[in-house]
């Protein structure tokens, strides 16, 4: 029997990339990982085309929110085992101070709510998050983190940032 992990992703605005990443994650983990994501400067709801593209493609979108990354700081928040930062902007903010001592990592993901164009560009910038992520995260939910100590989990977190490839969800809407 593997243990739960939790695992926290931030960005900025907590409307898309983190927003994808969460999703992605409850399904892709088979129940490993516990998934959860906020935002330095939350925008307050979901942007519409990460919930169309979550919902043609048959990811979880209950209790999907916008929310700030001060409640998984709060002295009552569930301790976390990875915070993953998957926008530069955020990177580049004074984090809480996340209890239990969480692994960190930084994966750059380009923001697909910053695309400007056509509503066919957008959607093809959402999309391509969503593959991006999804690569990341089935690489991620395949450690096995109970083997390695901290160090190398780090270092094999933050390598997984370097992986463009894999598989596409199957039968993934576009």
């Amino acid at each position: 029997m593997h243990p739960t992990y939790r695992v926290l992703y931030v960005c900025t605005g907590n409307s898309a990339r983190s927003i994808l990443a969460e999703a992605l994650t409850r399904r892709l983990s088979g129940g490993r990982f516990e998934a959860f994501s906020a935002g330095a400067d939350p925008r307050g709801e979901v942007h519409p085309l990460a919930l169309e593209l979550l919902r043609n493609n048959d990811l979880p979108t209950e209790g999907l929110r916008s929310k700030s990354w001060h409640e998984f700081a709060a002295p009552d928040a569930p301790p976390m085992d990875f915070v993953i930062t998957v926008c530069d902007r955020a990177a580049g903010e004074s984090c809480p101070v996340w209890p239990g001592q969480p692994i960190t990592a930084q994966w750059s993901v380009p923001d697909p709510a910053a695309v400007v164009g056509s509503p066919l560009a957008q959607k093809a910038a959402f999309r391509e998050t969503l593959f991006l992520l999804q690569h990341r995260i089935s690489l991620l939910t395949e450690l096995k983190a109970e083997s390695l100590d901290r160090l190398a989990l780090r270092t094999r977190l933050g390598d997984l940032a370097g992986h463009a490839g894999g598989k596409r969800i199957p039968g993934a809407a576009s």
